[in-house]
């Protein structure tokens, strides 16, 4: 017999999080539209698609802040949440890209942004009806950041006064690039990155070494999305040979190896912050190394480790990887001992 699956209840370290909208739901008091803000890899969507099955749960009594896990409601919405496409119609799932341009209306693929072709399709098509299956009806989007300036604008009067139970969730890493008039109209719930133990515990099924799940976890920045890159056999050999070409473009005597490898890493974007986090927990164990040793080179090393960190950030801002190596790089080169 299959067990119960609780979404809410299956969510590692966000209890801040999780305990507003249990709260919320034991009141009935559902807010209309939410923004869940926090780096990837947190659960942020975890946390969105249990609130969802609490919403939609077929047997969930009034008063009560969990879902029962085993309705067919409940067990639709967990297919999602284990990586599969949304087969209840009350939950409708928004992502750039995620359609095919015919299904949304569109003549080209959405390659941009989440276009406002999606949102007329999914959200202001259904605004006015009520939900399928008579509990609730729930929009998740993803990267809510990647909305058009025309999505959103088509947004706004839904999520201002949405239809009975209607309810909105958008995830985001990057919340503050949210236009105001956005985040004015929902509540905002932030997600913390998660603690070291956390993601060892959440690396366990993969039957890594304790020693390398633990390294990971230090590199991982609270994050089970840069955990399962650093994780990924077949990236391994990406992030040494970039380390070692990092590493000898700094000590170079120009600055032409590091164009190059900046101008490699423009064709090859995906997986830059693990293959950076890499090279910075190298510069740190140097650093550290020197330190104990009383050898030259420390403090270079952990000026360089700074920049690592500082380059990852960049990335996370969106900046073009071409120039966050290159510049990266150049500075790195600058803290010569």
């Amino acid at each position: 017999m299959r067990e119960p699956l609780v979404l809410l209840s299956t969510v590692l370290a966000q209890v801040t999080a999780v305990e507003t909208l249990r709260r919320a739901l034991s009141s009935g008091r559902v807010h209309h539209a939410y923004l869940f803000d926090g780096q990837d890899g947190v659960g942020k969507e975890l946390v969105a698609l249990g609130l969802a099955q609490a919403l939609l749960c077929e047997r969930r009594k009034e008063g009560a802040s969990d879902a029962c896990g085993e309705c067919s409601a409940c067990v639709r919405v967990s297919a999602v949440a284990a990586g599969g496409a949304s087969a209840h119609p009350d939950l409708v799932i928004l992502e750039r890209g995620l359609y095919t341009a015919e299904q949304i209306g569109r003549s080209t693929a959405e390659t941009q942004d989440l276009s406002i072709q999606q949102v007329r399709t999914l959200v202001l098509a259904r605004a006015s009806f009520g939900a399928h299956e008579g509990r609730a009806k729930v929009f998740l989007i993803r990267r809510a950041e990647e909305l058009s300036v025309q999505a959103t604008n088509a947004l706004l009067k839904t999520l201002e006064e949405p239809g009975k139970g209607t309810h909105f969730v958008l995830l985001s890493a990057h919340a503050d690039g949210l236009l105001p008039t956005i985040r004015s109209r929902t509540q905002r719930l932030r997600f913390a990155p998660l603690p070291e133990d956390v993601v060892v515990r959440l690396l366990s099924p993969r039957q890594i070494a304790a020693d390398r799940a633990r390294a990971i976890a230090k590199l991982s920045r609270g994050s089970m999305t840069l955990a399962a890159a650093l994780a990924d056999p077949d990236e391994s050999e990406a992030r040494e040979a970039f380390e070692a070409r990092a590493l000898a473009a700094i000590s170079a005597r120009d600055l032409g190896p590091a164009l190059e490898l900046a101008e490699e890493a423009k064709k090859t974007k995906a997986g830059l912050d693990t293959r950076i986090l890499a090279l910075a927990a190298r510069l740190a164990e140097r650093a550290l190394s020197a330190a104990r040793e009383g050898r030259a080179g420390a403090e270079t090393d952990a000026s360089r480790y700074g920049l690592a960190l500082d380059a990852i950030q960049q990335l996370d801002g969106n900046a073009g990887a071409q120039f966050v190596v290159e510049s990266m790089l150049a500075r790195m080169r600058g803290a010569r001992s």
